[in-house]
């Protein structure tokens, strides 16, 4: 595994990054107890949650988890809550009046078989109860989207799935299958779905963030849902109001997927990644910050540990970043998930 040099990429790419003068730090927090890669989850009422994911097993395909953690800020101490009921990786998960709200990914059907079968179902958890409820299923079943909240509707963008008219089977990467740029709004308030326009650029594992009423979708992946696929760098706003995609926003300093990320104070946080290409193989470090009011990138201090498939969220002013994998999802060896819980001080 190697790790990319931040320097480097910036040329390549072109972007203008501001740095961030002295600000903020790391701090390593109570760690993770059940080490996973692929989780989702985010943050509500002062909690981190995490959710699913994917256990390693190398030449195998394992079972995804239903796993459910969550993390208090106050106390620095983990929880076990009661299990998802439909176990996935690659869940697009965002929240709502307390509530989380987790859609699709990818899971396995057959005991033993493809364990990237991508999913509609959609369900509400509910922190207060420990419970969970079933909703109506996307239109689109798919893996590595991700989701916000806008107005009390949730958006669920982008992602992996089949070709129009194919069966719904696992995906791997001898099987033809694509990156979506679907874009499926759900309210919660009739549990009903409608299309709205798509996003222009298709891509998975991507990172999300709304700002003021808009939304931005930030890096991912072109084409294939592995890494093997082309990172982008690619930025595009949404505005929910009109149903309309904007110009294209200031590139990410570095192309990269598989990434954490969170909102604060107007800025979106955008944490690790993976990738490949003809001579690296490897995961990043890096730590920056979209401000789409100035259409500008800002970068911090980079995590203590380079990884991918991990989770973020804002718990009061720390960007917390928790578990995942410390080697390219292409590489194959050694476990190597991570039981880190990085949190990062933000201005207030």
């Amino acid at each position: 595994m190697f790790a990319a040099v931040a320097t480097v990429a910036i040329i390549l790419t072109g972007t203008a990054v501001a740095q961030a003068p002295g600000q903020g730090r790391w701090t390593k927090f109570a760690p993770f107890p059940e080490p996973s890669q692929e989780i989702g989850g985010t943050s509500v009422n002062g909690k981190l949650y995490v959710i699913g994911g994917l256990p390693f097993a190398a030449g195998q395909s394992p079972a995804p988890k239903g796993i459910v953690w969550e993390y208090d800020g106050a106390t620095d101490k983990w929880a076990k809550k009661k299990n998802m009921p439909g176990p996935a990786h690659h869940v697009a998960v965002t929240s709502y009046r307390g509530k989380l709200y987790v859609f699709g990914g990818g899971t396995q059907v057959e005991p033993g078989g493809s364990n990237w079968v991508p999913t509609n179902r959609a369900w509400e958890y509910d922190p207060a109860a420990d419970s969970w409820r079933e909703l109506a299923p996307m239109p689109t079943a798919r893996g590595a989207a991700v989701a916000v909240e806008v107005g009390g509707k949730m958006y669920v963008i982008g992602g992996a799935s089949v070709h129009p008219g194919q069966k719904i089977v696992g995906l791997s990467a001898t099987v033809p299958h694509r990156a979506l740029g679907t874009n499926e709004e759900y309210d919660p308030a009739t549990n009903t779905w409608r299309s709205r326009s798509p996003m222009p650029t298709a891509r998975n594992h991507a990172a999300i963030g709304a700002v003021n009423g808009k939304i931005y979708v930030l890096g991912g992946r072109i084409a294939s849902v592995f890494v093997v696929a082309s990172n982008a760098d690619v930025v595009e706003e949404y505005d929910p109001a009109t149903d309309s995609w904007g110009l294209l926003k200031a590139r990410m300093p570095l192309a990269r997927s598989g990434t954490a990320y969170g909102t604060f104070g107007g800025k979106i946080y955008v944490a690790g990644g993976e990738f490949l290409d003809n001579d690296i193989v490897g995961t990043f470090r890096d730590l920056d910050a979209y401000d789409p009011a100035a259409n500008q990138w800002t970068s911090f201090p980079p995590m203590p540990l380079s990884r991918h498939g991990m989770v973020g969220g804002i718990i009061a002013n720390r960007f917390h970043v928790v578990s995942g994998h410390l080697q390219s999802g292409a590489v194959f060896g050694t476990p190597m998930d991570s039981d880190a819980n990085d949190g990062f001080e933000l201005d207030r």
